[in-house]
């Protein structure tokens, strides 16, 4: 079996992933706002060699017919948050091997700025950066902030793919490796190598020079989700490590199957992408303990925020339709995974269950080994490289997890129990020899000044 790579899942406000539970008595995810909580998370992670620590992030908020509903506000469901490339900067010196992922959306930032910042990051963490690509989950609210018009769902991934390539060529073609002299008897850099990068495409247009030299991994470790079809052929071409949901293991195996039959259709290998699944989980001393324990945080929710929760992700009004509409009846130009998870279920059974895991992973509950076994089954069976650990209640579910289940799959030896000193996040999570890109992906064309244009 592989060495599992493991992740946090993490967001930089009150509530993750849909749901509310920031009521029970043992979440501090309330103290999003304070750098406190932020280290804490990292040492948590730091100590129990997790190979990454995800920040999530979303521009947009929940609306229904057009207007915010209160109770969205009441319960912290989707404001106020932090800029998580902020977060992950304030960790940097808190942290010496932890990678630290961050969301940055292709829809509403020009790719220069965000091309320095990231590079910015690689640099200062020492090779320890990754990118979330995300063509914005929440855009119809998103594109108001912003002053945008509304990009339907495949056209963001197309806006998506040149984005990439116009990043692609300020990270790996615009400094070469090297350029870099700092000689004070010489020269600072050598203008050789050093060179101006020039795209006009459909969506955007850029001429300059590189903000920032040739970081450590040249280009972030890139991460990405998305199940519908144009998703996955994003995933297929770019990622390097590609997160999908929870489900049973034929499901998981389909979507590790599709992704990995996409990658080798772009001219990478099919083992190139690495895949992990979400993951939650409520551990107990025994299952009934857990199983209490699980009610405990079902019920420090309020269920209402259901329509709320899943208009925000799909733009799709629940409370306007019968309890009896088949959710394959149903339609969006956002978020068509939480479209797709629910294919063979009803508006009421979505109105139902939704609170108990929002856009997350339902979560195992059971005894650590219990959780250990269905782990391994997972990976075995779909054929899985890691998982993302998604707290349903934080500190205390990712604690949990550290102190019962982690031991076990240890003890099993489906983990790492320490870091390899020097690796970048890259040479980690895909056993590259290197920390930047292979020769096939589609950055290394530009790399050394070549144009693409």
């Amino acid at each position: 079996m592989k060495t599992l790579k493991l992740g946090l899942f993490e967001n930089a406000q009150t509530n993750a992933g849909g749901t509310a539970t920031w009521r029970h008595q043992d979440s501090e995810r309330h103290m999003f706002d304070t750098l406190d909580y932020w280290k804490r998370v990292a040492a948590l992670c730091e100590d129990a060699k997790f190979d990454f620590l995800f920040l999530a992030d979303a521009w947009g908020w929940s609306e229904v017919r057009g207007t915010r509903p209160a109770i969205a506000t009441e319960e912290s469901l989707d404001l106020p948050r932090l800029d998580p490339a902020i977060v992950a900067a304030a960790l940097l010196s808190a942290t010496s091997e932890l990678g630290l992922v961050i969301t940055g959306s292709v829809l509403v930032e020009p790719p220069y700025s965000f091309a320095r910042r990231m590079a910015t990051l690689d640099q200062l963490s020492q090779g320890r950066l990754g990118w979330n690509i995300v063509t914005t989950g929440t855009a119809d609210t998103a594109v108001k902030a912003f002053g945008m018009d509304m990009v339907a769902h495949d056209e963001r991934y197309a806006m998506a793919e040149e984005f990439l390539e116009v990043v692609y060529k300020y990270w790996e073609g615009a400094w070469e490796p090297g350029a870099l002299e700092k000689d004070k008897h010489g020269r600072f850099a050598d203008p050789e190598r050093v060179h101006l990068v020039k795209h006009a495409g459909k969506y955007f247009r850029s001429e300059g020079y590189g903000n920032t030299a040739y970081s450590p991994q040249g280009t972030p470790v890139l991460f990405q989700a998305g199940a519908s079809p144009a998703g996955r052929r994003v995933a297929g071409r770019h990622g390097e490590c590609v997160f999908i949901g929870d489900g049973s293991v034929e499901q998981l195996a389909g979507h590790t199957s599709a992704i990995r039959a996409e990658a080798v259709n772009a001219g990478r290998g099919a083992g190139d992408v690495k895949i992990m699944s979400a993951l939650a989980c409520v551990v107990g001393a025994t299952t009934s303990d857990a199983e209490r324990r699980y009610q405990r945080i079902l019920d420090a929710q309020r269920p209402e925020v259901t329509v709320a929760s899943y208009a925000m992700f799909t733009g799709i009004d629940l409370s306007s339709y019968s309890h009896d509409t088949p959710m394959s009846e149903l339609s969006t130009e956002i978020s068509q995974t939480q479209l797709a998870r629910f294919a063979d279920k009803t508006v009421g059974d979505v109105l139902r269950d939704w609170h108990t895991h929002g856009v997350g992973a339902k979560p195992i509950v059971g005894t650590a080994e219990e959780i250990a076994d269905r782990i391994c089954t997972l990976a075995e069976g779909a054929d899985l490289d890691g998982f993302l650990l998604a707290p349903t209640v934080q500190l205390a579910s990712t604690t949990d997890f550290i102190e019962s289940v982690l031991p076990v799959l240890r003890r099993r030896g489906v983990v790492a129990t320490e870091y390899r000193d020097g690796e970048s996040l890259r040479e980690r999570l895909t056993g590259s020899a290197r920390p930047t890109l292979p020769a096939n992906h589609p950055a290394a064309g530009h790399r050394h000044g070549t144009e693409a244009n």
